[in-house]
This record gives C-alpha cells, structure tokens and sequence, in this order.
C-alpha cells in the first residue's frame, strides 16, 4: 500500500504518518501539487493520494486525468468546516477524513483501497487445476498469456500470479492496451521525455519502469497495434525501453502477463498479431473456463458477494440469505423449503437477491439446453406424444361437445313444441265456446 500525503494536513502529518505506517503503507509526503506531480510522473507512483483540503483539489484532480494517472483520492480537513468538505468532494476528491485523523477512519479507508477484491472463489473442478497450474509457475519469472471470456477473471487470476511469486512485495502494474488510444499507449508503457510532443511539459516514467523488480500486466494485448507490438517484442527481449523522444536505453526488470479474449493464434492468421510476440508470450499458457463451464462455482461466488455487499450495507442477514439460496438451488426452484421460506421472505424481494436468482435461472437455462442438445431424438418423441396427447383431448373435446349439443335438441324438440299445441287448443276452445 503505497500513500501520498500531500499538504501539512493541518498540523497533523506526523500523526497521520505514524497511523498509516503502523497500517502497513509506504508513506510518501509532497508539500504541494507540483511536488506530488513529480512524485507520481518519476514513477514510484500511489495507491492513494491523502491531501490537505486547503491544497487545490480540483488542479490536482485534473493534471492527474490530463496525464492518464489513476489514483483514488481523499480529502482532510478540520471537521468542523462543512463547507471546505463539500468542495472537496465536488472537486472530485472519493472521501473526507476530518482532522485531528482517527486512527480507525483511516485503517478504514485503506483498508478500502487495499481490500482484497481478487480474492480467488472457486469449487469447481475445472477452475481448480487452472489454479494449480498457476501455483506450479508462479515462482518462476516466465511470461504467462491468459486467455478467457470477458468477465472469467483473468486479472484476478494476474494479481494471484503476482503474489505467490517471488516477485510480490514489488508493484504490480496493469494497464488496458484497449481503453487507451494508439498514439498515446507508446507514452504510457514506454514514458516520454519533456518537449517529446505536443502536452509533453514535463519527463514522465512509463509503466515498464514503473514496474520495474515487479509484475508488468498488459490487459488485452490483441487490441495493441502491429507497429508497437515490434517495440513491446524488443523490450521483452533486451530487457531495455526506449523513452519517447529518449536518446538511451532504459534497463528493466520485470515479468510480463499478458491476458486476451481472442484466440490470438486466429489473429496471427489474419495478420493482426506477430507471430514472434505471440512465442515470447505465450511461454505458459493458462486458459480460463468461462462461468457456465463452472457451475459449481457460482453459489460459491454468490455467497461471496452477498458477504460483501451485506457488510458494506449494514446487514446482518448475510447467513440467512446464503442458506436461502442454498436451499433454493438444491430444490431447482421447485417446491417448498421450510427451513429458508419463513425466514428468507422479505429477504428475497431485495434487487441483490433478485439478482441472484436471475444468475441462478440462467444458469438452470444452459443446463437445459445442454440436455436438451444431447437427447434431440428423446425430446423429439416427446413432442410428438404431447401433440397426439392434445389432438386426442380436442377429438373427445369436440365428441362430447357434439353429443351433448344432439341430446339437449331432442330434448328440446321433444318437450318444448308440446306445449305451444296444448295452449292453442286451449285459446280455440275458448274462442269457440
């Protein structure tokens, strides 16, 4: 946990250092704005930035989006000034700490920044031998290339890399080669030198430096143009980069996990992806099944959830609502279950709930088309039965529906002209008498 104090925090940076370091931080201190631009551009970089809320909050806020540098960001101040916390907070800062720092608010909010949100969650077989894969060549300092579906958990399974290897008490550094337009992401993995182009005001490290003795994470690597992928392929070759504008190589030491959600060897094929990269990456390769292949996996990764967001809402009902959708599962949605129905009613109606329940019907969905993939021909005579069933019941339905019409008209005819004919021998006979 690396934090940035930025400002005299009202007389209170010393207490506020002693807090964090007893938290487990690497604390930094920068008296201004320019001084924590430096601190972050020379590449030792920050998890959190803590700064005095007489500091100009809204400047900092954008120098650092001007210069692609993402960093959470809390404001401190006295807190009896209302007033000097909500422009804080407009300025963009996440948080407010009020001065003089409590030392529980502040494990709290790094605890925040630093919560293990890549915790690894998993039962299923299929997942668990991609993990012992990871733990066989976590130690070494070979280059990994993930691949997987959108959302299986490729970063999760970076960061699990990054912390059983040898490598783990230096950064980890991730960058999305997908969100950052072309001409910039050179000067985001490489750095610039100053006047190198045009907002270039001063020198900035790139992520390979800002790596350096760490894990470089290079996030959908296919998006990456073909023109920098033969800079990216010297790099992890020479250990060296060459700064943008730079006149010497640049020394690095680093390990490279490279993650994608195409098959990169289509790629090769059509000539979107070197082939020589895709050899210098793919020395070990560990493929993520996507959730649907997993299902024992997603009550697991419920519970997970609902654990967390239960604790970050103030509920006390997490146990209730995992044995609820425990028990929901193993009944398939059928029938009853006392032990979770009574309890679990109110429960249930909540959105995160709700939600779960739709993770579970699709779920149930993709096992039946699964099924019903594999047994056509069964599904088929059903079918067939079922139509000869209904034709039937609509036959006897009209048969019936037939006969009853022919009964109640004999009846009718039968009955009713009788007594028009016996009136009208009454009405003649009186007529006539």
């Amino acid at each position: 946990m690396r934090l940035l104090i930025v400002g005299t925090l009202g007389g209170q940076l010393t207490t506020a250092t002693k807090i964090a370091m007893e938290r487990g931080a690497s604390v930094t201190h920068a008296p201004g704005t320019p001084e924590a631009m430096k601190v972050l551009r020379s590449g030792q970089g920050a998890d959190l930035l803590m700064v005095d809320v007489n500091e100009d909050i809204g400047q900092l806020v954008e120098l650092t989006e001007r210069e692609r540098i993402h960093v959470p960001l809390v404001a401190c101040g006295l807190g009896t000034d209302a007033r000097a916390a909500v422009s804080a907070i407009r300025a963009g800062a996440k948080e407010y700490i009020p001065l003089p720092p409590d030392p529980e608010l502040i494990a709290a909010v790094l605890a925040a920044v630093t919560e293990e949100r890549e915790d690894l969650i998993y039962r299923d077989a299929a997942m668990a031998s991609v993990i012992k894969l990871a733990e066989q060549v976590a130690p070494s300092d070979a280059s990994v290339l993930i691949t997987g579906e959108s959302g299986s958990g490729k970063e999760v399974i970076s960061r699990f890399l990054h912390s059983k290897s040898n490598r783990a008490d230096k950064p980890f550094i991730s960058i999305n080669c997908a969100a950052i337009p072309e001409h910039l992401l050179e000067s985001e993995l490489f750095g610039h030198e100053k006047g190198a182009f045009t907002g270039a005001v001063a020198r900035r490290v790139g992520k390979f430096e800002e790596a350096n003795g760490g894990t470089l994470m290079l996030d959908e690597i296919s998006e990456m143009d073909v023109r920098l992928q033969a800079k990216l392929l010297r790099a992890i070759q020479e250990r060296v980069i060459d700064r943008v504008g730079g006149s010497r190589p640049v020394p690095v030491d680093i390990r490279i996990i490279a993650t994608s959600n195409r098959d990169l060897a289509e790629e090769v094929r059509a000539g979107t992806f070197r082939e020589d990269l895709l050899y210098r990456l793919n020395v070990v390769n560990l493929k993520l099944p996507a959730l649907r292949e997993r299902p024992a996996d997603i009550l697991e990764l419920a519970s997970h959830f609902v654990e967390i967001y239960a604790k970050a809402n103030g509920t006390n009902l997490c146990q209730s609502l995992r044995k609820g959708v425990s028990c929901c599962w193993r009944t398939n949605g059928k029938g009853t279950c006392a032990s979770w129905k009574t309890p679990c009613t109110a429960l249930f109606c909540s959105p995160l709930v709700l939600r779960l329940m739709q993770m579970r019907s699709v779920c149930r969905m993709d096992l039946r088309l699964r099924w019903a993939r594999a047994n056509r021909r069964l599904l088929v005579r059903r079918m067939r039965r079922k139509q000869l069933r209904a034709t039937w019941l609509g036959v006897q339905s009209l048969m019936w529906s037939v006969i009853s019409f022919w009964i109640r008209w004999i009846t009718v005819w039968v009955t009713v002209p009788m007594r028009p004919r016996s009136s009208v021998f009454r009405s003649a006979h009186c007529v006539t008498s």
